[in-house]
Formats: structure tokens, C-alpha cells, sequence
């Protein structure tokens, strides 16, 4: 099962269960990080998340996942807050953070750059704008490996 597919129905199953809890589902990943594979769940609420709130949904989550059993593969479970300096993953991400202060982490550097901070301005399908010190930056998607929340604590 391709990843896109494997997330997809993960979510599906997921989302149900992290609403009736009275949380929003922020984002899934299945990753790989050296030899071990990871399905990492995001949730969040405007109060903020606690180690209960994440070792409650872990718990069900996992129960549903053992008996559904759609990773054939070993993995880790990890359920958390996006936190602070959140990731932006998807155009509702962005929308809602639009005009907050960014890190953009670049897949290749960019005048010897490969970090940007600034404000993000605006979006595409293809494109992310940034004000960077006054000047708008508009930056490829292809280009950008991450954008994350930025700012102080």
C-alpha cells in the first residue's frame, strides 16, 4: 500500500475517535527515521494538549490499530501536540496561519541560505510568499522542505 493511501486510511479511521474525544486532528505522518517506522498523530485544542490528552488518544488509537492492523510493517506509535513552533503541512495550516511569523527550511539553499524566517504572507498551489525584513519573497513549493511557526516563547 503506497504511504498517501496508507495515511489516508489511518485518518479515516483515526478522526472519529479524536473528535468524540473533543480534539481536532492537526496531522498524520508515517515516517521512517533510520531502520524504525514511526506513525506520528498531531492533536490539538485551543486549550492546548496535556500528556493526558495524548495518552488517552494513544489508547484508543492503538486498540483500533491492533485490531484493524493496516501497517503491516513494525512501527512506533507516537501521539502529540504539534506544539509551539507547529509545522505548517497543509493549505489549511497555512490559512490559518497566514500573517504569523515562519522558519522556512529550503531543500536547497537560496543565496548561500538554507533557512529563511519572515512572515508568511501568502499562498499557492505552487508558490509560498514570505516577507523576509520588508521585502516580499515569493518561494517554489518544490523548493521548501518545511515551514514551522517561529517566534518567541
Amino acid at each position: 500500500m503506497l504511504k498517501d493511501n496508507l495515511v489516508s486510511d489511518i485518518t479515516k479511521m483515526v478522526e472519529p475517535i479524536v473528535i468524540q474525544l473533543g480534539y481536532e486532528l492537526y496531522y498524520i505522518e508515517y515516517v521512517k527515521d533510520h531502520n524504525d517506522y514511526y506513525l506520528r498523530i498531531y492533536i490539538d485544542k485551543p486549550e492546548g494538549i496535556t500528556l493526558t490528552d495524548c495518552e488517552k488518544v494513544s489508547r484508543l488509537v492503538s486498540d483500533l490499530l491492533d485490531e484493524k492492523d493496516p501497517i503491516k510493517d513494525s512501527y512506533h506509535l507516537e501521539v502529540s501536540s504539534p506544539g509551539i513552533f507547529r509545522q505548517l503541512f497543509t493549505d489549511e495550516h497555512m490559512k490559518k496561519y497566514t500573517g504569523s511569523d515562519v522558519k522556512v527550511k529550503l531543500s536547497k539553499a537560496i543565496d548561500n541560505k538554507k533557512h529563511l524566517k519572515g512572515i508568511l504572507k501568502d499562498f499557492s498551489d505552487d508558490a509560498v510568499t514570505l516577507n523576509v525584513d520588508g521585502e516580499d519573497i515569493e518561494l517554489s513549493r518544490e523548493k521548501i522542505k518545511s515551514i514551522n511557526l517561529e517566534g518567541d516563547l
